[in-house]
């Protein structure tokens, strides 16, 4: 742990802050009051960004209780909780409506987005935010850093360790390129999917115990005795956790109300701003860690949640999808659907492959962060009609990016895979 906290008062303040943050959203859940929907949508996604800041701090002091590896899967899964709670909104929503009316996830005479093809914008926004934005940020912070204290410019190493996120990572972002050659997300992929996710814990959490690196409030709580330590962390996840559940159906449909209400496209709200709210925390503390240039414990963290949503968060979707249809029927792609997925699934191959020898360059952040913002920007003067081909266009960028990185650094891939999958973490250890 990285000591007593220098200042309890203001961590105090500031947990009383994400709290305080909830009570709006708690108090209009509650009593079910009435409100616009912008305003609606508004308190909700401030209750969750609040909700979301205490499983990030409860996360991280969870890990003086648990292995070092199985601790970074637990603090990355449950950073992720409200992105993976609206998600499954629009997926049980989907599938309610194929049970109801027995149509593609949408009543007769709907108009709009169907819930299937939000719940797909929702898990395609927050995949790429998490990589163009994340990865990009931690590498920027840290470049920022380097200049102002005069260091020479150098590339964010990972710890060999990393290997087992990475190597994980890379067979889901193969996988997931066959899912916009199919119409539906099935429970085929469900099973792929989640067995690769349980598979992975099962891998970190072999790794050993080491003394974590707590910021924020995560630091004050650290301090404390193991009984109380352990009853504030079952605190925090237990009230969280609570506020998330009750606001997360509300702020979905808030989100998509608002959309029509203000002529804003309800696609572009999802898949957008959801996941911005609800990973905020995250990403707030990964620059912390590279603010202070622990750069490695940053960006694992957030390549330890993507791993987390590209394999459990996808793999929910068509399960809960066919509990909520009463079938056994996978949750529909449709044509804009597919397009969204290879950019996303492209995205990933890329991004893998410029970690595949465990470090990136701040030119390749530019990359990362550049092809992220190319298709708003190439959106912006493609007709509409024309949507699908700039999507496209992107992905086969990236891919031919990612096939250029892995023949220059070929002679990598291979030992990246043994170590991932094979290699004990004690020689991985030894090696760091």
């Amino acid at each position: 742990m990285s000591g007593p906290a220098a200042n309890p008062s203001r961590q105090k303040l500031t947990l009383a802050i994400a709290a305080a943050l909830t009570a709006p959203g708690l108090v209009v859940r509650i009593t079910d009051a009435h409100l616009s929907h912008p305003v609606e949508a508004l308190i909700f996604g401030i209750a969750i960004v609040g909700a979301a800041f205490m499983l990030s701090w409860a996360a991280e002091v969870a890990q003086l209780d648990i292995s070092a590896g199985l601790a970074i899967a637990v603090l990355a899964f449950i950073a992720v909780l409200p992105e993976y709670a609206v998600d499954l909104v629009f997926a049980w929503k989907g599938g309610d409506a194929v049970e109801r009316y027995g149509a593609a996830c949408v009543p007769p005479d709907f108009e709009g987005e169907s819930p299937c093809a939000l719940a797909l914008a929702n898990m395609t926004g927050a995949n790429r935010l998490l990589i163009g934005l994340g990865w990009s940020m931690v590498v920027f912070i840290a470049w920022y850093q380097w200049r102002k204290r005069q260091m020479p410019d150098r590339e964010i190493k990972l710890e060999r360790s990393h290997s087992v996120e990475l190597s994980f990572l890379t067979v889901a972002s193969l996988y997931s390129l066959s899912l916009p050659l199919k119409r539906t997300i099935t429970l085929i992929d469900t099973l792929v999917l989640v067995t690769l996710f349980i598979a992975y814990t099962v891998r970190i959490s072999r790794a050993p115990s080491e003394e974590p690196h707590l910021v924020g409030p995560a630091q004050w709580i650290g301090t404390f005795a193991d009984t109380s330590r352990r009853l504030s962390v079952l605190g925090l996840f237990s009230f969280a956790a609570f506020v998330v559940l009750l606001c997360a159906e509300p702020f979905a449909e808030g989100l998509v109300e608002t959309g029509a209400e203000l002529g804003i496209s309800e696609f572009f709200l999802v898949q957008w701003l959801a996941p911005l709210a609800s990973e905020a925390p995250e990403l707030l503390i990964a620059g912390m860690y590279a603010w202070r240039l622990k750069t490695s414990i940053g960006l694992g963290a957030l390549v330890s949640s993507k791993v987390n949503q590209w394999t459990l968060l996808v793999g929910s979707l068509p399960l809960v999808f066919a509990i909520a249809s009463g079938s056994l029927h996978g949750l529909p792609i449709i044509a804009r659907q597919r397009e969204e997925l290879l950019l996303t699934a492209a995205q990933s191959v890329f991004a893998v492959a410029v970690l595949a020898n465990l470090s990136i360059s701040v030119k390749e952040a530019f990359w990362l962060f550049g092809l992220f913002w190319a298709q708003f920007l190439l959106g912006a003067v493609v007709p509409e009609s024309a949507h699908g081909v700039e999507l496209v266009a992107v992905s086969i960028l990236y891919l031919v990016l990612a096939g250029f990185v892995i023949a220059r650094q070929r002679h990598r891939v291979k030992p990246l895979l043994v170590d991932g999958f094979k290699t004990s973490y004690a020689e991985l250890a030894r090696a760091d």
